[in-house]
């Protein structure tokens, strides 16, 4: 009942008060933003929704453009700024995506929206989490956040899409707010930033590189669509 007639417009209600609650929180951000890290303010990102639907994830930038001789993007870690770090330490970057939320492409709580990239390297079972819409937050968060395993990940998101509740939200959203007080999990440990689940599985050994290589062509072609 209230994951089919209730959620959206508790969904709706969350956001509203957010975006009101934190207007000015989102202007100080913004500005900083655009002092420190330039344009864009806003990082928008395609992601996998509801149904592999893909969305435009809003985010406050946290990352510089700095590329390589050759023009590339450094990595992550030469990226980041200290501004940046204290942006994703605090979860300020992520206040736009109540936008989200009210546009309906995500909800309050449900499985976090991974990368298109990270999609195509999950089982069929593993993408039974977009049988949901994206959450803000979810399950896996509250339960390790990105210092976790993928497979522990995707197992907290069958969990909670196979019994969504109002009271389990309520909690679920109550301890998010005490994670990001204690900035728990933020990311996984040794790395400025999550690392991709190909680039895990191929680390275990667990796919070949001919493979790897195979579905990051397949992400490209679903980002191109």
């Amino acid at each position: 009942m209230y994951e089919k007639y209730f959620k959206r417009p508790f969904d709706i209600l969350c956001a509203l008060a957010a975006i009101i609650v934190f207007s000015l929180v989102f202007l100080v951000v913004a500005v900083l933003v655009r002092i420190k890290l330039g344009k864009p303010v806003l990082f928008k990102q395609e992601r996998p929704g509801k149904d592999e639907k893909i969305f435009k994830l809003y985010k406050f930038r946290s990352m510089t453009d700095k590329t390589d001789e050759n023009g590339n993007l450094l990595p992550d870690e030469l990226r980041l700024t200290s501004f940046g770090k204290t942006l994703r330490m605090t979860s300020l970057d992520e206040l736009p995506e109540a936008f989200n939320i009210l546009k309906g492409d995500m909800s309050v709580v449900g499985p976090r929206p991974q990368l298109v990239r990270d999609m195509v390297f999950m089982d069929e079972e593993q993408r039974k989490r977009h049988t949901a819409r994206p959450g803000l937050t979810g399950l896996a968060q509250v339960n390790g956040r990105n210092n976790t395993t993928w497979e522990t990940r995707f197992e907290y998101d069958l969990k909670y899409i196979e019994n969504i509740t109002f009271m389990g939200d309520v909690r679920i959203i109550l301890k998010t707010i005490i994670k990001c007080l204690s900035r728990d999990g933020i990311t996984e440990e040794g790395m400025a930033t999550a690392e991709d689940f190909g680039d895990y599985l191929l680390k275990k050994g667990e796919i070949e590189q001919s493979v790897y290589e195979d579905f990051q062509i397949t992400a490209a072609n679903l980002l191109m669509k």
